[in-house]
């Protein structure tokens, strides 16, 4: 089972509306929805992972334990982070980062 929690919803809003502002390249509401529930679809599959990653950045440990690195093309990955409880196979979607605001410390 996977959960979202609140602040990764609002990430999930954040992400549509950046797509469809972006002042670079702004993407047709149709084309940001499908962009975001593939994010989406991604997250919902995660509790059946065999392989869960431990984080890698400190700014990515403040929010959880795992991360799914979502490459969406050669200059974007988004980073999902979740934590996992192994006993009752939960994953709780804590936050969702591109690599653009990724830090490597």
């Amino acid at each position: 089972m996977v959960k979202f929690r609140k602040q990764s919803i609002t990430d999930l809003s954040n992400i549509l509306i950046g797509l469809i502002t972006w002042e670079k390249h702004p993407l047709e509401y149709s084309h940001a929805v499908n962009y975001v529930d593939k994010i989406t679809d991604i997250c919902e599959k995660l509790d059946t992972k065999k392989l869960h990653s431990n984080t890698q950045y400190q700014s990515h440990k403040q929010y959880g334990n795992k991360v799914y690195k979502y490459r969406r093309n050669k200059s974007t990955t988004w980073y999902i982070i979740y934590n996992y409880d192994k006993i009752n196979n939960i994953v709780y979607i804590e936050k969702i980062l591109s690599n653009y605001v990724t830090t490597s410390e």
